[in-house]
């Protein structure tokens, strides 16, 4: 089997997954902005993790293109694009992927693996969850600053691949429950307009009490909307799900005794929507905190909290503030 990989969307996330399959041997393309090729001209595709992993690819033994124009086919086509972009990629993805290839989501937000199976019926569309942060660093490094495993929506055709990603130090774990694994790590994901807000790196954000009050009600708010629509979110995290409001609520020496995690994160680790926020760039937060404020409104709720968050992160979008510290932020969304 010819090992050719496709990152469509190459950021931070499509960036570290490619540099990873890349040293470990795999033929692989990376499709992104060209200020993410101005990156790796310079510096080579720089990959590490918090375990102490560290690989320096050579600018010269990378293939980065802009556009998709021209470029072959491949066997297993990653999008890893913004959650926005999905409807707006679909040509390029017809153009890139093979007839009955792999079209794999990396995405957050638990909309786009439906969107793309529904567009694209002569290919394998698989959806795939990304635990960790990838941070990127000035010295040109893509960084995996946080814990977590890889897990994928199962289905025989990843099983030619298991070896490559085990070998890219990118194990996959495939699940039967995909749907309620993408809710569980979208309650993760509720943290990072918080983390945007704040201004703070993770580590520092879930450490504060203030800010993990505020990512308590987001929490408690979806898991609501997700009971309404009898939706059992998976245990990303190790915790059940039920449990997380109250962990959230506990003070910050107990909360972390509970959460070793935390304490292991990089200090440089932020969520890629405070790196949205800083690029300039739309953020995913309709696609995240929206989501359920549509899974409310859909069966007769609401999602106060997570409305409120999203029009704070879109008036930080057109230079609202972004650096709230907890008790603003508290107060901004009428907690306090």
């Amino acid at each position: 089997m010819a090992s050719t990989v496709t990152v469509l969307g190459a950021g931070s996330i499509g960036a570290f997954v490619g540099g990873a399959l890349l040293s470990a041997g795999a033929d692989v393309h990376l499709i992104g902005r060209s200020a993410m090729g101005q990156r790796i001209s310079k510096h080579g595709l720089h990959v590490s993790d918090l375990h102490g992993w560290d690989v320096s690819i050579p600018a010269d033994a990378v293939r980065f293109s802009v556009r998709v124009e021209g470029l072959p086919p491949s066997d297993f086509l990653i999008v890893a694009v913004k959650s926005a972009d999905t409807e707006g990629v679909l040509p390029d993805i017809r153009r890139l992927a093979k007839p009955g290839s792999i079209v794999a989501s990396f995405q957050n937000g638990v909309d786009n693996v439906q969107k793309l199976r529904s567009a694209l019926p002569n290919h394998i569309v698989l959806g795939a969850m990304v635990p960790f942060n990838v941070v990127q660093l000035p010295d040109g490094r893509f960084h995996r600053a946080t814990l977590g495993e890889l897990m994928a929506e199962g289905h025989e055709a990843w099983h030619p691949w298991l070896s490559l990603f085990s070998d890219a130090r990118l194990p996959l774990a495939l699940r039967t429950d995909f749907d309620e694994v993408q809710w569980g790590k979208l309650l993760l994901n509720l943290n990072n307009p918080i983390n945007a807000l704040s201004g703070e790196p993770l580590r520092v954000q879930l450490s504060t009490r203030g800010y993990r009050r505020v990512l308590a009600v987001l929490v408690e708010e979806a898991l609501m909307a997700l009971d309404a629509a009898s939706i059992e979110p998976a245990a990303v995290g190790g915790l059940p799900c039920d449990q997380i409001p109250a962990l959230l609520r506990l003070e910050d020496q107990e909360y972390l005794s509970m959460v070793p995690a935390i304490s292991a994160m990089d200090p440089q680790a932020r969520s890629s929507m405070w790196e949205d926020l800083e690029a300039g760039r739309p953020t995913e937060v309709d696609h995240l905190n929206g989501a359920v404020v549509r899974l409310a409104a859909r069966h007769g709720g609401t999602a106060e909290t997570n409305m409120a968050i999203c029009e704070l992160i879109h008036a930080a979008e057109k230079g609202g503030d972004r650096r709230m510290s907890p008790d603003a932020l508290l107060r901004a969304l009428s907690l306090e």
